[in-house]
């Protein structure tokens, strides 16, 4: 039997502490010879297939006006090991320095997209601008993944997780597998 838990008021503007959904990612984007990179965390995946991720990227970022001209970019995912490059890239402005070169990572040519890869990151995901219909409203681009690279190991990396107030939590490898327990349909 499961135990009630006592709940308290909590501010709504810090809803996101239990709500972020996924990892955090490092956004790589480009537009003839200008790239950036940023740390992102609103995203979301809003369909198997086509494969699409929504992803919220405020108009302040240099990364959305070089995503609304070349409608591509990289969703990369770094380890938990690169939290100091996350940090700094999320606390700098691509169009005040190279990120890359500012915290040395490596760019990888995409094989579809014209945005780089980073080759730390242990997966990246090509992207191509599937919905721009919430961006004005929202800020909410959606892309379709055409294209993924990930790393044959570790199968399940640790990730971070950003929670607010500069706060991470840290997805380990223990994993808790209930796949006997679900319908073969429902195993997507």
């Amino acid at each position: 039997m499961s135990q009630r838990m006592h709940k308290y008021a909590f501010p709504v503007s810090k809803a996101r502490k239990y709500l972020e959904p996924g990892p955090v990612l490092l956004l790589s984007s480009q537009y003839k010879d200008h790239h950036d990179i940023m740390t992102l965390g609103w995203h979301t995946v809003m369909e198997f297939s086509p494969s699409l991720v929504g992803c919220v990227i405020a108009g302040m970022n240099h990364s959305h006006e070089l995503i609304r001209n070349s409608g591509q970019c990289v969703l990369n995912i770094p380890s938990a090991s690169l939290i100091d490059e996350v940090v700094g890239i999320g606390n700098s402005h691509g169009d005040q320095l190279d990120k890359f070169e500012a915290f040395g990572l490596t760019p990888e040519p995409a094989q579809v997209v014209g945005a780089p890869m980073i080759a730390e990151c242990f997966a990246s995901f090509e992207c191509q601008l599937y919905d721009d219909s919430m961006v004005a409203n929202y800020n909410l681009f959606i892309f379709e993944i055409v294209k993924a690279h990930v790393a044959e190991q570790p199968e399940y990396p640790t990730t971070l997780h950003y929670t607010g107030e500069g706060r991470f939590s840290v997805m380990s490898e223990k994993i808790v597998d209930r796949s006997r327990d679900f319908k073969l349909e429902m195993l997507i």
